[in-house]
């Protein structure tokens, strides 16, 4: 039962017709505001989400808040003009019937328990739901290929990466479309469905198809088939803990639909990282990238329109795609990671007598992507040819804070001055790109000396009187405040346990570090694997998220004895790194501590932009439907659920202060439903771009 006080007429259930009689009693509620209690049969009102969701405004909208322990409501600052949708969805409850209601309106709910825990279970997040896997157990491992698993399979947690960061590159384990079949599915069996379904990937490049194979072809197919059975059978995975007291029932939710079905946006950027209160872009536009458009949709939280913006000429000259990874810079021009060319390098990459030091240094013959910007001022867009192949990107905070870092080169790490690169072209100088760029090769000082010397490539024995060129592909990267070093991470080819890397920019010279793990000295269930993103807070903390084993995780370079030399193998350092588990459950038989959820990458927030306190880090529950937040000085992780639409998988996040003197309301961290198949996203089919935001009380207007 559902209905409003304060009112001459009771406003209609959404199946019905909409019937407003606009004859209104007084009330106290705010002029933008809806509020309400919440009633429970038998049950706690408290940790349960309220959604309020419109089509009236230019970009569908929705707000979304948590009930206090009391069952008490406020959803603030709604748009006025707009008829509303307002429902509620929690654990140990169905979802509730939607009403009609505006601004001003007050909205009691009575709801029951959810009749059965089946039904309960539906709006529980992905990682619960996958963590009923039930693993090959430990003594399975190695995989031989005879023994049903991959030969490729030295441990379990390499196992359990490879469900994790290849079967999850681009939509959650564990939605619910991946773990049942559909209603008309016309399998012979599980199993067979199974196999059929994976096969699909044969018309995707052959991704599912070969990491199923990668993995152990039947062997896996046990595991999911026994997975799926057990589900149809009736059981269910242990239920979440509700938003709590401060700071999770605090939190407000706004959501804009920004993209249609078919638009892959990969990241979104808010502001200028390094100045998060930068007035140019205070309440303004949030942009994301299309990677398989030459083009970036723009939202306005202020009107709620949202926009493509064109990267014309590169669109028009059929140049750009694979647009990746987006910057703000402080004079208003978005940087993008973008392909512009085909990978063929033009001959000065290569030129033995290239003015350039790094190509003399180490020539490039090709890459795979390159830059471009987007200027935000004139709507000019300007490919920027690299020799490096590029992935992330990061600005420089001291130093040439106009030198822009980037990742998604197998062999090293380059970097562009962009404001020499902009007066270069300002001049129509012909040679702005080549004299603005440079890169290091990625090598191990393995010889101690302290010098780039003579190395070994990365495929020959090791030489202890030489250094040791590295291979792998570059990921996450971002420079140190502190000393100017810049760190990144490598999980390919050596997803487990991967590991993260300092490079010397004066030097080129290059440090490596493992997560905790086997060779390490620690046990089992204190391995951590697989680092992807990769972020540094303002004391040089470096902080990474373990995608592979479900940890929050920080390294300390000031507590290892060994740095460089023969002995610095990787796992030299176990006592540099502080390993914390992500909420939710592990699987029941994993080897390893952390959880079953999957972290794409992490931010940490320097300035207090959310609220939480300077330097924290968040990492994406990319297979949570949350951001996850870790208050260092108490190692408490605070969980930003997202509960609608389910299936919010994010790849990045940024924060940003539209007014430092606004309370909560001048702060907010923004993120996006970044999968590669929108159509999994409940109901919707469609991406959102997220505004997050941390009031001081559940019931603040």
């Amino acid at each position: 039962m559902s209905f409003f006080r304060q009112f001459a007429c009771r406003l209609t259930n959404v199946s019905d017709p909409i019937t407003y009689e606009w004859t209104i009693a007084p009330s106290t509620t705010p002029s933008d505001d809806i509020d309400g209690t919440v009633t429970v049969i038998d049950g706690d009102p408290g940790g349960l989400w309220v959604i309020a969701q419109t089509t009236n405004t230019p970009t569908p909208f929705r707000k979304i808040v948590v009930t206090a322990d009391d069952g008490r409501f406020v959803i603030p600052d709604v748009p006025s003009d707009a008829a509303y949708q307002v429902w509620l969805r929690g654990y140990g409850i169905e979802d509730s019937d939607r009403y009609w209601a505006r601004s001003e309106h007050v909205v009691d709910f009575e709801i029951s328990l959810a009749s059965t825990p089946q039904a309960a279970a539906q709006s529980f997040p992905a990682n619960y739901w996958l963590s009923m896997l039930t693993l090959p157990d430990p003594s399975e491992f190695p995989g031989t290929g005879s023994n049903g698993l991959g030969n490729q399979m030295e441990y379990q947690g390499d196992w359990v990466d490879g469900v994790k960061d290849r079967c999850q590159l681009c939509h959650q384990m564990g939605h619910v479309f991946t773990r049942v079949f559909p209603e008309d599915a016309n399998y012979a069996s599980t199993r067979a469905g199974w196999d059929e379904r994976i096969r699909l990937g044969e018309q995707m490049n052959n991704q599912m198809n070969n990491q199923m194979n990668a993995m152990g072809r039947q062997r896996s197919l046990d595991v999911f088939t026994d997975w799926t059975e057990r589900i149809n059978a009736g059981e269910v995975p242990p239920t979440p803990p509700r938003p709590s007291e401060h700071p999770e029932q605090n939190i407000v939710i706004s959501q804009w639909t920004w993209v249609d079905p078919g638009v892959f946006v990969h990241d979104n950027i808010s502001t200028d990282k390094r100045h998060p209160d930068l007035e140019r872009y205070s309440y303004g536009r949030v942009f994301g990238v299309s990677q398989s458009h030459a083009k970036m949709p723009a939202t306005n939280p202020e009107n709620n329109q949202t926009q493509d913006l064109f990267m014309d000429n590169l669109a028009r000259n059929g140049n750009a795609w694979n647009i990746h990874n987006p910057m703000l810079d402080e004079i208003g021009i978005l940087w993008t990671t973008s392909s512009v060319r085909q990978n063929q390098n033009p001959n000065w990459c290569f030129d033995p007598d290239s003015p350039n030091d790094s190509v003399r240094r180490f020539p490039i013959s090709e890459s795979g992507r390159q830059l471009a910007f987007y200027d935000l001022n004139n709507q000019e867009t300007q490919s920027i040819d690299t020799c490096y192949a590029t992935h992330h990107l990061q600005f420089e905070e001291v130093g040439n804070g106009n030198r822009l870092w980037t990742s998604g080169d197998f062999y090293v790490i380059g970097w562009l001055d962009t404001e020499k690169y902009l007066e270069l072209r300002a001049n129509d100088d012909p040679n702005a790109a080549r004299d603005s760029q440079g890169w290091c090769p990625v090598v191990l000082d393995h010889n101690g000396d302290g010098e780039l010397g003579e190395y070994t490539g990365p495929f020959q024995p090791l030489d202890p009187t030489k250094d040791a060129q590295q291979y792998g592909f570059a990921y996450g990267i971002i420079p140190n405040p502190m000393d100017g070093s810049v760190w990144f991470t490598q999980p390919y080819p050596n997803r487990v346990p991967g590991q993260i890397l300092r490079l010397d920019p004066e030097t080129c010279l290059t440090e490596k570090y493992h997560p905790p793990y086997d060779g390490s000295g620690v046990p089992p269930e204190n391995w951590g694997f697989s680092p992807r993103g990769i972020d540094i807070d303002d004391n040089g903390l470096l902080w990474t998220a373990l995608s592979g084993s479900g940890h929050i995780a920080s390294f300390d370079r000031s507590k290892c004895t060994v740095l460089n030399g023969p002995e610095a193998t990787g796992h030299h350092c176990p006592e540099g790194w502080t390993l914390y588990p992500s909420p939710g459950p592990n699987f029941a038989n994993a080897q390893t501590g952390g959880s079953a959820d999957f972290h794409y990458y992490i931010w940490v927030d320097q300035d207090n932009v959310f609220g939480l306190g300077r330097n924290v880090p968040i990492a994406n529950g990319t297979n949570s439907d949350s951001l996850l937040a870790l208050v260092p000085d108490t190692g408490q992780i605070v969980t930003i659920r997202v509960p609608y639409p389910l299936g919010f998988y994010q790849r990045g996040l940024d924060g940003r202060i539209d007014d430092p003197d606004a309370g909560w309301k001048g702060r907010a961290l923004w993120a996006s439903n970044n999968t590669s198949v929108l159509k999994l996203i409940e109901d919707t089919g469609r991406g959102d771009i997220m505004k997050f935001q941390l009031r001081d009380h559940p019931l603040d207007e």
